[in-house]
């Protein structure tokens, strides 16, 4: 069968070549891939940021965000043939630490986590993929052009689990979030934003093109232009740029009793000045918390499928730019300016 490989730590290695049948070591349930989303993590993975391939192998498989059908799997698994699934990413230390001991991996103490795709185990980006059953997340039908969101939506789903959760530290209400940067991770958080009914504000440096009108359409204001020009502060704040200038405005413009969460990746040499002591001062006197977030348990992946069933198909069908084949794979690492969400067909 045919999939997208790398060689980790080569940069640009990556190309398409026939690779064995996956083994059932993955899983019980063997999975005919449909579509599969590219994100950064691919782009770093491609240009050898990082990635480790599994134990005795020089290529890995990559490819995180993943939407298939299944093609067959064991009588009492839970699952049948032609079942629209998803695979969640990442599977527990075998320690196991404390956390991965009651199915939080996600929140992994020592590291020795695996991540399909990117750490250690295969991923998706290939013609056919097993899973195992507690791993596997099954999907409604009406959900088939637009399931291979899932993965991003999941880690938004955490994070607004995690804001609730700390929110509950005391009496609260908020009232507004703003997110910055309106990728898909910015886009799923303000869409979960506005199904807690908050007013939405998402900022992002484009000022045309596909984004704002779909801020428009979930009832959310668009902005451009700096942080400190919006004229509130706000309750939450869901930071998914990553840029460190952006990082510091959230940081001064957080409300009283505010809550950021830094979603995005930032990369390295990112320098700027800092005011400690008046951030510090700041944080103190308002009770505010910055925390950050990166992956999901099964709990938030089912989170994220009430999210997506709730939301206009047509709108989440809005986030997904293009679609290319695998064989013109290196069309979907292309840069385009109105691109969102681009798919590679495995199908």
């Amino acid at each position: 069968m045919k999939a997208l490989t790398i060689v980790p730590g080569k940069p640009n290695s990556a190309g398409v070549q026939d690779v064995p049948e996956p083994s059932p070591d993955y899983g019980s349930i063997l999975v005919s891939a449909v579509e599969l989303g590219i994100c950064g993590t691919d782009f770093e993975l491609i240009s050898a940021e990082y990635g480790w391939p599994p134990p005795g192998s020089d290529h890995l498989i990559i490819g995180h965000e993943s939407l298939g059908r299944v093609e067959d799997a064991p009588s009492g698994s839970g699952f049948n043939k032609g079942d629209l699934v998803v695979g969640i990413v990442r599977r527990p230390d075998p320690v196991p630490c404390l956390a991965c001991a009651v199915g939080q991996w996600d929140m992994c103490r020592n590291g020795k986590y695996t991540e399909r795709g990117i750490k250690e185990v295969n991923g998706f980006a290939s013609e056919r993929w097993r899973i195992e059953p507690n791993y596997a997340i099954r999907l409604d039908p009406s959900l088939a052009d637009v399931g291979v969101l899932m993965e991003p939506a999941s880690v938004l789903a955490k994070a607004w689990d995690h804001i609730t959760r700390i929110g509950q530290r005391a009496e609260w209400k908020p009232k507004t979030v703003l997110v910055t940067g309106a990728g898909p991770i910015g886009l799923l958080a303000a869409l979960m934003g506005a199904q807690r009914h908050l007013e939405v504000h998402v900022l992002d440096r484009v000022a045309s093109g596909p984004k704002p009108q779909l801020v428009k359409q979930l009832g959310g204001q668009y902005h451009t232009g700096a942080l400190s020009n919006l004229g509130f502060k706000p309750d939450i704040i869901l930071e998914c740029t990553g840029v460190a200038s952006v990082i510091a405005e959230c940081m001064y413009q957080l409300g009283n009793d505010g809550i950021l969460c830094l979603a995005g990746v930032s990369s390295h040499g990112q320098k700027i000045d800092l005011d400690l002591g008046t951030m510090n001062r700041t944080m103190v006197l308002e009770n505010q918390v910055i925390f950050g977030t990166v992956n999901a348990n099964r709990s938030h992946w089912e989170m994220a499928v009430k999210a997506l069933s709730d939301a206009d198909r047509n709108w989440l069908r809005g986030l997904i730019s293009r679609k290319e084949k695998l064989s013109n794979w290196q069309k979907a690492l292309e840069r385009h300016p109105d691109d969102i969400k681009v798919v590679i067909e495995l199908a």
